[in-house]
């Protein structure tokens, strides 16, 4: 007699945790991809910014420049100096 109750009690827990698993599966794959392509749709209208420092020589001179790099949604690109350090 137990084992006859534990049998059904297993296969009622399995019969209804399949099909909420299944249901899980199958609702998460279009969202999904629905998120991957509104992240490419808002990454195109997005602004990126880069700050970066770079040696350079001007003459005899050396300085240590940090340059703010915009890269915009068209492709284009835009450089800022932000501040110029002499070295050596």
């Amino acid at each position: 007699m137990k084992k006859l109750l534990t049998l059904a009690i297993l296969f009622g827990a399995i019969a209804f945790a399949i099909p909420s698993v299944e249901a899980a599966i199958v609702g998460s794959q279009p969202t999904v991809q629905q998120d991957r392509y509104q992240r490419n749709r808002q990454n195109r209208r997005v602004v990126r910014v880069v700050t970066r420092t770079r040696i350079v020589r001007q003459g005899f001179h050396t300085f240590r420049e940090t340059i703010q790099i915009r890269y915009l949604p068209n492709g284009r690109t835009q450089t800022k100096v932000i501040s110029r350090v002499r070295i050596r």
